[in-house]
């Protein structure tokens, strides 16, 4: 084999084992996100996220505004907003949920973790003393109404 075809199939190689590389990093969804610059559970929340598979854009600058500015009504806040895929995202939502949400893609606003359940991703571990309360994530619909998307159960503290 000349030089210059070794040569040629070798850069071809690198390109094609480049490739899924660069494509998979460009269908990574992203997650923005509006929150405290001070709010630890939110870090926590994005750090989930972000384990998960997600790329974040973060904004600390509160999320008030945005929630309003989406359509989200503050029955179902939270102390972060996020949005993803075209879809709105208040409060602890586990990122299991959020990938369900972008492959079945309903006709909805998004999800919302009402308040900061203890147990929620964020809200979790050592420092809640292992403990998960029940909480539900919600799938809201565009006219304010919301139902249940998912249901997390809950248990007892591990420390006695």
């Amino acid at each position: 084999m000349a030089r210059s075809e070794t040569r040629r199939r070798l850069l071809l190689s690198l390109v094609a084992a480049a490739t899924p590389i660069w494509a998979r990093a460009q269908t990574v969804p992203l997650i923005e996100v509006w929150k405290d610059p001070s709010c630890g559970c939110c870090k926590d929340w994005v750090s989930h996220v972000e384990a998960a598979g997600f790329r974040t854009k973060v904004h600390d600058v509160g999320n008030a505004a945005m929630r309003r500015r989406l359509g989200i009504d503050s029955k179902y806040g939270s102390c972060h907003t996020a949005v993803v895929g075209g879809y709105a995202l208040e409060g602890h939502v586990p990122a299991r949920e959020i990938w369900r949400l972008l492959r079945e893609r309903p006709k909805a606003l998004g999800l919302a973790v009402p308040g900061m359940p203890i147990g929620s991703p964020g809200m979790d571990g050592p420092a809640y003393g292992d403990r998960s309360d029940r909480y539900e994530v919600l799938l809201l619909a565009r006219d304010g109404s919301a139902s249940v998307f998912h249901t997390y159960p809950g248990s007892q503290s591990k420390k006695a």
